[in-house]
């Protein structure tokens, strides 16, 4: 019977204890909806942080997200057309590199005569007019216009086999009026193992008519073919556009193992 009271008694003590009974431990009651804890994630609504919630930092990740506003739109932003178009139309109009259109150019006036002993003899009189075209090298004759003339004028020859011929018109202004003579090497060296003299053209071959023009400032006027000018002298004139330079090319750069002797004079004419 002791035994019954004491138990009895025992149990009657620890219902009476609870967790706020030891020092140290404080009873925190939960809310009756776990769910308000969560943040909305419904954009039309405005989001109200409690008040013991700190701001995020700079760091944050939502730096930079804009907030709707108090009626659920999002802030206006400008216009897409107007700034924006504008910068780009005047970047496509100062692009880089963009060719700009040249004056249109006539045609030359050509012609071929027989007499050949008789150009290649007064030809050798005069100083630096026959000259030697080496094989895969282009000759370029630059001939400015002068107020004094109103045309150019040339006439060539060559000894046993042909050259390619062809003039061009620079529109840079004239800075010398000294004629003057420029050689270069032809583009396509690379090739002249698999190629011969008379083997089948490839583009750009003068045999076709050269097409390529690097300078933005050059216009064709007669395009590079290979002439007959063993056979017969080969002349022309053109009458001056304005102001420029004129190009003359004389192109061996199909010829593998051949020079050329070329006799040429090129004049003005009112």
């Amino acid at each position: 019977m002791e035994k019954l009271e004491a138990t009895s008694e025992l149990q009657s003590r620890l219902s009476s204890l609870s967790v706020s009974s030891f020092s140290g431990i404080a009873s925190k009651n939960c809310n009756s909806n776990p769910l308000d804890r969560l943040q909305s994630t419904d954009l039309s609504r405005t989001v109200v942080y409690p008040d013991n919630q700190t701001k995020m930092d700079d760091n944050s990740n939502t730096k930079g997200l804009q907030q709707p506003t108090e009626d659920g739109e999002a802030p206006s932003e400008p216009a897409a057309g107007s700034d924006t178009q504008e910068s780009n139309t005047n970047e496509k109009s100062s692009l880089p590199g963009e060719r700009k259109a040249l004056p249109p150019l006539a045609p030359a006036s050509t012609w071929t005569s027989l007499s050949l002993k008789e150009l290649k003899a007064k030809l050798r009189q005069e100083k630096d007019s026959v000259v030697t075209v080496y094989r895969g090298d282009i000759m370029t004759v630059h001939v400015p216009t002068v107020p004094d003339a109103k045309r150019v004028c040339w006439e060539f020859a060559t000894d046993g086999y042909d050259i390619g011929f062809g003039v061009y018109f620079d529109w840079s202004p004239v800075t010398s009026r000294a004629i003057t003579v420029h050689i270069s090497e032809s583009s396509d060296d690379e090739d002249e193992d698999d190629e011969l003299e008379a083997g089948p053209v490839v583009p750009g071959d003068v045999e076709k008519g050269s097409k390529t023009v690097a300078n933005s400032n050059l216009g064709e006027i007669l395009p590079v073919y290979r002439q007959d000018s063993h056979l017969a002298v080969q002349g022309g004139s053109h009458d001056f556009p304005g102001e420029g330079t004129y190009h003359l090319k004389f192109d061996n750069s199909y010829s593998l193992w051949r020079n050329k002797t070329l006799y040429y004079r090129v004049y003005y004419s009112a």
